[in-house]
């Protein structure tokens, strides 16, 4: 029977959450604010963390910062298993390192996005995959056709796994139909929810995992919507869909960081500033989120 929970065995099943990251008002890191953050979402039912990911504004990080955001999250997560550190940079041999860095802090996988500087072809691709690979550490591929203009098809991730170079797929371009496709061509990698507002569609298809944004504002309740939708427990999952699903969408649009972390604001958590380029929301987007998540609040969720 496939086990759809976390396992240190897999460690990168379950809900990871893709972390944003909090910033003082002079756009510093507030790194114990981090921890505290980090600690609640596995207290209130999360199974792990994915630091440095885009919610993680990974891409205005030095070095150093970006260094000591994965050795905070290990050290709050309590084991480090449970940390999937995304490793994203425009050369594969820095992808490489910080693949490397994950593993010398304990970390239990890596998410890693394609090539993004360019349309790099296939070839271009697996090379990609197997250089982070060869790191020792388990990659989860992360295909964002959307933002990377390099799309990760079921035949390609066939490859990839075939050759190695990834156990996993955080699936974000909102094809549910690929997910029958992969699992055809792959039964052995896994699927991971790369986008809340396809959650229900991409659990009924087999997902052993979610990758998951709105967590950050609503744990407990993302933690039950998920675990009913794989257990295919309709009568749970639906309900609870249709009442988040107006702010789940809100992470599969362009301003999804300043629109989680604003509603982690309303929602009586530290959302707090992003660094520049990203400003601030304002008209009808800052209201539109305000909107789904007052109704997300008075609806109990949490």
């Amino acid at each position: 029977m496939t086990t759809t929970g976390w396992n240190s065995a897999r460690p990168w099943r379950g809900i990871m959450v893709a972390t944003t990251l909090p910033f003082r008002e002079d756009l510093s890191v507030d790194y114990d604010a981090y921890a505290e953050h980090v600690a609640w979402l596995i207290a209130n039912g999360c199974d792990g963390v994915v630091p440095n990911g885009s919610l993680g504004e990974y891409q205005t990080l030095t070095d150093e910062e970006r260094a000591q955001v994965v050795r905070t999250a290990v050290e709050a997560a309590g084991d480090g298993a449970r940390v999937m550190p995304g490793v994203a940079a425009y050369g594969s041999a820095e992808s490489r390192r910080w693949a490397e860095q994950a593993a010398e802090a304990g970390c239990g996988s890596v998410l890693l996005l394609p090539p993004n500087a360019y349309r790099a072809d296939e070839q271009a691709v697996s090379a990609h995959y197997a250089e982070v690979a060869g790191a020792g550490i388990p990659v989860v591929a992360y295909n964002n056709p959307i933002d990377t203009k390099v799309d990760l098809t079921p035949g390609l991730l066939a490859r990839l796994h075939a050759d190695g170079s990834i156990v996993a797929v955080k699936e974000f371009s909102g094809d549910v139909r690929r997910a029958y496709e992969i699992a055809e061509l792959a039964p052995e990698l896994d699927l991971l929810i790369g986008a809340d507002d396809v959650l229900l569609e991409l659990a009924l298809a087999g997902a052993v995992g979610w990758i998951a944004g709105y967590s950050n504002a609503f744990p407990a309740s993302c933690a039950e919507l998920y675990h009913a939708a794989v257990a295919g427990d309709l009568a749970t999952a639906l309900p609870l869909y249709k009442s988040l699903h107006s702010l789940l969408r809100w992470d599969s649009k362009t301003e999804f960081v300043q629109s989680i972390k604003l509603s982690m604001d309303i929602a009586g958590r530290r959302g707090g500033p992003t660094r520049p380029p990203r400003l601030p929301l304002t008209g009808a987007t800052e209201a539109g989120v305000r909107i789904a998540t007052e109704k997300a609040v008075a609806d109990g969720h949490r």
